[in-house]
């Protein structure tokens, strides 16, 4: 079964959302049958890459929000991560483009790194004060720290266009299944789960998408009445009269 979770590193709610379905994962029945591929979504494509700012001054200029308003939500969110256990900065963070994370994330994910380098850039961003926003070398160096190669890493950071296409695909394909804001989780193709809901939530889901699997009818014969297959043992071969 295949879980495709679109998500931003600067998304404080795909941190903890991302907590809370593993833990729903980890006690699921069958969980070795789960493939997780992460997509990309960008929540502040238009941002150019210079321009990083503290999370809470963004905030305010983004939304509108007092100073007060801004470090209350920051704070809820921190008390979230917290209640999963996660850590958590509440102040001194800073937010920016993220597009060559993603490309980096695509890369790490044709390396079997992909879930790795997710996890550690998440830490990074919110557990960490040193920002992870326009600098190839501290990105070089988490992707090292997940068993990527250093200069691997930075050929891929240094080339704009690398990966650049995959990026853009997850994002278009976001836009064509309706997702508008992230975290967003997709079972099989079937089902979504929209935002961090609560473990219970990704447990019900896992179960119904898991139940609602629909084994192949086969027609014309299984494979083992005489036609001609292909299987683990190499190719049937027809006999000659």
């Amino acid at each position: 079964m295949r879980v495709e979770i679109w998500s931003d590193i600067a998304c404080p709610w795909c941190y903890v959302g991302k907590a809370r379905f593993e833990k729903a994962l980890a006690a699921f029945p069958h969980r070795d049958a789960v493939e997780v591929i992460y997509r990309s979504y960008e929540l502040d494509a238009g941002r150019a890459k210079d321009d990083v700012l503290p999370f809470l001054t963004m905030l305010t200029k983004k939304y509108g929000m007092s100073r007060a308003e801004a470090q209350a939500m920051d704070e809820n969110i921190s008390s979230q991560a917290a209640a999963e256990g996660l850590e958590y900065c509440a102040q001194g963070r800073d937010h920016g483009n993220t597009f060559d994370m993603h490309r980096l994330l695509h890369f790490a994910k044709e390396q079997d790194k992909q879930g790795e380098l997710t996890d550690r850039l998440y830490k990074a961003n919110y557990a960490e004060r040193r920002s992870v926003f326009n600098d190839h070398e501290r990105l070089v160096e988490l992707a090292v720290a997940v068993g990527i190669d250093a200069d691997a890493a930075r050929t891929v950071l240094a080339d704009p266009s690398a990966y650049a296409d995959d990026v853009r695909a997850d994002e278009r394909e976001a836009a064509q299944i309706g997702v508008t804001g992230v975290p967003f989780f997709v079972l099989e193709r079937k089902y979504g789960i929209s935002g961090a809901q609560p473990a219970e939530v990704f447990t019900q889901a896992l179960t119904q998408a898991w139940g609602e699997r629909t084994p192949l009818e086969p027609i014309g014969g299984t494979g083992s009445d005489g036609a001609d297959v292909c299987g683990p043992e190499g190719c049937a071969v027809p006999q000659q009269g």
